[in-house]
């Protein structure tokens, strides 16, 4: 394979094993405040328990989020120099951000609220992990803006003097930060975060009630403990779900209008048309396979457009759309250029994203009604399909992303016309980085991902089969403590 290549693949192993801790430390640093603060209110000691249980996975995943994050930025110096050299001004200003504000405010706050319980103040304790779940949810939005610029670049103009792009004015930054594409985009990724969290709260608690009542031959640790985590972590995922299936409803049809090729590829658009049935499966080797439609006239319209039948529901196919995409370019990237992403990539990532989502909405509604009233889950068969639950919203937010960065193909920064800012993947990468280089590195960090991954997995096992060990003494907060020292308590 060939350097530009390699550093696709690069990229995107780096990127998908770091995202598999984002969503989670995101929606579990909320989830966790949450708890904290219900222990707060209520003078519940229960609760101080389990926001220790799921504090201590809370700050594993965080832990290893960091370092398999480090290298992200790196690469673009390293392996996407040329694609640094033409959006670097505007493309760097979020993610100095990020670094600069919402980094330092997660890490300080963590930092509290990992030394500080028993040294500050029940209340100021708690207002530091809500600080540090602001900070997570900051951090995402500045770096998903920076992602939503790579989707379609507003705020900027390309300065035909230097061949870059640059912020458009004073306001330039602020049109990239808070444009339609960012917006919609964190709305559907934060959403996904509580949804990802929410099922690890929900099927722990939920296979922890049964096997307490089994080790314990009591309900009290079920009913008093992991009861209340289920149910913190069920209405997650409900709300959630609603939230990524709404969000990813404007999104698709946001994608419809700024990038047609990746909305046509991803819905198996292959025939252009009216009141366009949904495809539910499909041969996608090639638009002339085989197709397994549901029998609901417009429905795959009305995903896209909002309408069942009419000139407004027409979509165009993938083909017509590449033809004219090349009409389009021509007198910049020749006539020969195939604009179509790949097409099996892209519509099986829609359908598992899109089946996970409801899946999520099915889980949430089955675990409500599980422990409604006096319900008490002590089945551990179902607790133990729960458990292989959990991966389930993982594996929907790395499709989520592969579809987003493989769909957007061959652009490193899909076009906006209106600013002529633009760049095709083969123009970003560097050009003095040979193949073996990217391939040493690909493969050193490869190993070193997997061996971290192992880890991650290792440690959150461990500590979620220690559980709740209901007669520790919760540690106390005493304001006359002679030792202010700070310490570490979970």
């Amino acid at each position: 394979m060939e350097a530009l290549e390699l550093a696709r693949w690069q990229f995107g192993i780096t990127t998908v094993y770091h995202f598999l801790q984002v969503p989670l430390t995101i929606g579990l640093a909320t989830l966790v405040a949450i708890m904290q603060t219900k222990g707060l209110r209520s003078g519940n000691p229960k609760w101080e328990k389990v926001t220790e249980f799921f504090g201590k996975i809370l700050l594993i995943n965080f832990a290893l989020g960091v370092a398999t994050g480090i290298v992200q930025e790196f690469q673009f110096g390293m392996n996407w120099s040329e694609y640094s050299r033409f959006v670097g001004d505007a493309f760097g200003a979020p993610l100095a951000f990020e670094a600069l504000l919402a980094f330092f405010l997660e890490s300080t706050f963590l930092g509290l609220w990992i030394f500080g319980k028993g040294r500050l103040s029940p209340k100021v304790h708690t207002l530091t992990i809500w600080l540090f779940a602001v900070g997570t949810a900051v951090s995402a939005y500045f770096i998903l803006a920076a992602n939503s610029f790579m989707q379609y670049p507003e705020g900027t103009k390309l300065n035909p003097a230097t061949g870059r792009a640059e912020l458009d004015g004073p306001t330039g930054f602020l049109h990239l930060l808070f444009n339609k594409t960012s917006i919609l985009t964190f709305a559907h990724t934060i959403s996904t975060a509580f949804l990802v969290a929410g099922t690890l709260v929900a099927a722990l608690a939920i296979w922890w009630m049964a096997r307490s009542v089994r080790m314990t031959k009591s309900e009290e640790e079920a009913r008093g403990y992991w009861k209340p985590a289920a149910k913190v972590g069920a209405w997650s995922m409900l709300l959630a779900s609603f939230g990524v299936i709404l969000s990813g409803h404007f999104m698709g049809q946001h994608v419809m209008e700024i990038q047609p090729a990746k909305a046509a590829a991803m819905m198996g658009v292959c025939e252009t048309g009216e009141s366009h049935e949904l495809v539910l499966v499909m041969d996608t080797s090639s638009c002339e396979g085989a197709q397994l439609k549901l029998p609901i006239p417009g429905l795959e319209s009305f995903m896209a457009t909002n309408h069942f039948s009419g000139p407004e529901s027409k979509l165009t196919s993938l083909d017509d759309v590449n033809a004219e995409l090349q009409k389009k370019y021509a007198n910049f990237y020749g006539k020969d250029v195939d604009y179509r992403p790949n097409l099996a990539v892209s519509f099986w990532s829609f359908r598992i994203m899109m089946g996970i989502g409801f899946l999520g909405l099915f889980l949430s509604v089955l675990a409500l009604w599980k422990i409604r009233g006096k319900g008490l889950n002590r089945s551990e068969k179902l607790g133990k399909f729960w458990v292989w639950m959990i991966p389930m919203p993982f594996i929907g937010a790395s499709f989520g992303w592969i579809l987003t960065e493989m769909g957007r193909q061959p652009w490193i920064v899909s076009p906006n016309d209106s600013s002529g800012v633009m760049l095709m993947t083969n123009q970003g990468v560097s050009g003095n980085v040979d193949a073996f280089s990217v391939f040493a590195s690909m493969a050193v960090f490869t190993l070193l991902y997997t061996a971290l991954g192992v880890v991650w997995v290792w440690l959150i096992r461990r500590y979620s089969l220690e559980g709740i060990n209901t007669k520790k003494k919760v540690v106390e907060y005493d304001a006359n403590a002679e030792d202010s020292s700070l310490s570490f308590v979970y």
